[in-house]
């Protein structure tokens, strides 16, 4: 998603994106250098895995003054909650000064209006689970799956029912308390 924003004759176009890793969004930055060659600031920053513990962040002023463009673009991204995303800033300048705290006002406006404009999506932390389980039980533990948001990936039949599932972490408790109750074997 693009926003452009003017702040003293300066232009901001700001760029937000999926990424899932460092490659890709230092793609977006190359696309966003290709698409505003005569930019003068191209400053950005990204935050990859969960936003409560970003596995990677890193953010570059490119040029501005230390800590006005990138560092203002990450601590947007921190705030919206969002992992696996990259924000790129191309900066026209306008002729006018507008010192540090000008600069990180603009950078964070242009962030902010990038991103309140990507479309966003819930992801669920999931573990891939064995369950050994007699054939009585299957139906009953598809039920369980379902309500439970676990997506079912395998389903193996011998003497007992293999069913391999994918649950989300926070839907592990009521598995194993499931499992307690049915007599369900989880399988490392």
């Amino acid at each position: 998603m693009q926003a452009e924003i003017e702040v003293k004759k300066s232009r901001f176009i700001a760029r937000a994106a999926a990424a899932a890793d460092r490659q890709a969004a230092l793609q977006v930055v190359a696309r966003a250098k290709r698409d505003f060659p005569d930019a003068r600031h191209h400053c950005w920053a990204y935050l990859l895995g969960d936003p409560a513990s970003a596995s990677r962040a890193a953010a570059h002023d490119a040029g501005e003054p230390s800590g006005t463009a990138g560092r203002p673009i990450l601590n947007v991204i921190q705030h919206k909650g969002v992992g696996d995303g990259v924000v790129v800033v191309s900066r026209y300048f306008g002729g006018v000064k507008l010192g540090a705290g000008g600069l990180v006002r603009a950078y964070s406006g242009a962030a902010e209006a990038a991103m309140s404009r990507l479309p966003l999506a819930q992801v669920r932390p999931v573990h891939s689970v064995a369950l050994s389980l007699g054939f009585a039980k299957e139906q009953r533990l598809r039920h369980w799956a379902e309500q439970y948001g676990a997506a079912l990936v395998q389903v193996d039949y011998g003497e007992q029912v293999m069913l391999y599932l994918d649950v989300p972490e926070d839907a592990l408790d009521e598995l194993d308390a499931f499992c307690a109750a049915e007599g369900v074997t989880r399988r490392q």
